[in-house]
């Protein structure tokens, strides 16, 4: 069996992540797989770049400016909605033609447009799409947050200046999703039980199969080391607990940044010597910018996109948190356990199957600083490191292993079970 994995970026974003872990898999466990990217940045010999490099910038740029004026010219949810207007016809590849499952990630910004996903059906492949967000459920958006207009039918889209209207752009773009499925059948994976039932309500998706697998990791590189050793390794103070942020872009407000500093600050009131002997340290593009509102020391690391050292920056920290706003399977949950990191996060997504309330971290109430505060001094303080750590690994084996992650997909593949 050839598998084919389509993802827009080869390294940058979590769903690349998740789809390289995934290819390591499969060729671990018996398949052939391949990648293809637009964005390649490394000489691995399983992924393959998509033409040249101005063609794909054409695309990002015409998929951005469609966003653009569908906004009427404003940026605050640029990067929020995707049109699928632009993108690469990849059936003419070499990789496409020799594979026999097309097996869809994130694809896009200009890596795949709609007219291209309709051409990938009409070859007759099997195509399997790994939902890492709403997008392929919705008409326009990646986070539908409170949002249930794709229960029914795109249209007045709360991203549209005004609120859109009965015929908006969400409106039209839902008809084009709709024609392109039309006929068709795609097995829709969810990283998350959640995502799964999310888009299981999707008029959209209705009579497609839809089915939960978790991504996988690679317990080679996450794995628990030396916290003292780290530390050193890393320039990190040895005498302080402290709690990491990891993020692509540490601003992101669905991150929940403004969450954390608030809690930080009631834990600065309930408990000031726990405060006082603890620090955050923040990975992602402009962690900088987020120290201003910590009243605690904040390590600013940067955008790393190594996985040792990302790693690395697991192991020398007491605990991980994440109050995002939403999400799906977060890996950073996922790569913090491996390393015997315990978390804490917000009762949202996907979190609270990753996450065993007070057994290998702690849940907190959605959007509640105060109990999120609560959950950082629990695991600081209160609860047994040594047994939040050890349950972390063992959630990590029993549920994300690379072996079983493989052997679910390849069921897919496969066709096993197809009713939908």
């Amino acid at each position: 069996m050839r598998v084919l994995i389509v993802n827009t970026s080869e390294r940058t974003g979590g769903a690349a992540l998740a789809a390289n872990r995934l290819l390591m898999a499969l060729n671990n466990n018996g398949v052939k797989a391949r990648m293809l990217v637009r964005d390649k940045s490394t000489d691995d010999l399983l992924v393959s770049q998509w033409g040249d490099g101005w063609r794909g910038q054409w695309n990002f740029l015409r998929e951005r400016l469609a966003v653009w004026w569908r906004l009427r010219l404003g940026r605050k949810h640029l990067w929020d909605l995707d049109v699928g207007c632009a993108g690469s016809d990849i059936t003419r590849t070499r990789e496409f033609q020799e594979a026999d499952v097309v097996h869809l990630h994130w694809v896009n910004q200009g890596m795949l447009s709609l007219n291209n996903i309709r051409r990938i059906l009409d070859s007759g492949k099997r195509v399997v799409w790994t939902m890492h967000d709403m997008w392929p459920a919705t008409a326009l958006c990646h986070l539908t947050l409170t949002c249930r207009q794709f229960t029914t039918g795109c249209c007045h889209c709360p991203y549209l200046p005004g609120g859109g209207s009965e015929n908006d752009a969400a409106a039209a773009a839902w008809r084009r999703k709709q024609s392109m499925l039309e006929g068709h059948r795609i097995t829709f994976v969810a990283c998350s039980q959640w995502l799964a039932g999310e888009a299981r309500q999707s008029a959209l998706l209705k009579g497609q199969r839809v089915v939960s697998i978790p991504n996988a990791i690679d317990t080679t590189v996450f794995h628990p080391a030396d916290r003292r050793a780290m530390r050193q390794q890393l320039g990190l103070p040895a005498g302080k607990k402290l709690i990491a942020f990891v993020s692509q872009r540490a601003t992101n407000p669905y991150k929940g940044m403004d969450y954390l500093a608030e809690a930080c600050r009631l834990l600065g009131e309930t408990h000031p010597q726990l405060a006082k002997e603890t620090g955050l340290v923040v990975l992602g593009g402009h962690a900088e910018e987020v120290a201003k509102a910590f009243q605690m020391p904040v390590f600013a690391q940067g955008y790393v996109n190594d996985a040792h050292r990302i790693a690395a920056l697991y192991s020398a920290c007491d605990l991980f948190v994440l109050p995002s706003l939403s999400e799906n399977l977060p890996n950073t949950i996922m790569e913090a356990m491996a390393c015997g990191v315990p978390c804490v996060g917000f009762r949202t997504g996907g979190i609270p199957e990753m996450i065993d309330h007070k057994k290998n971290g702690y849940v907190a109430n959605y959007r509640d600083a105060d109990d999120l505060a609560r959950g950082l001094a629990w695991v600081l303080s209160e609860a047994n490191a040594g047994a939040l750590a050890t349950e972390a690994q063992r959630k990590v084996t029993r549920c994300w292993s690379q072996g079983s992650v493989a052997k679910r997909y390849i069921e897919v593949y496969e066709g096993k079970d197809d009713e939908p």
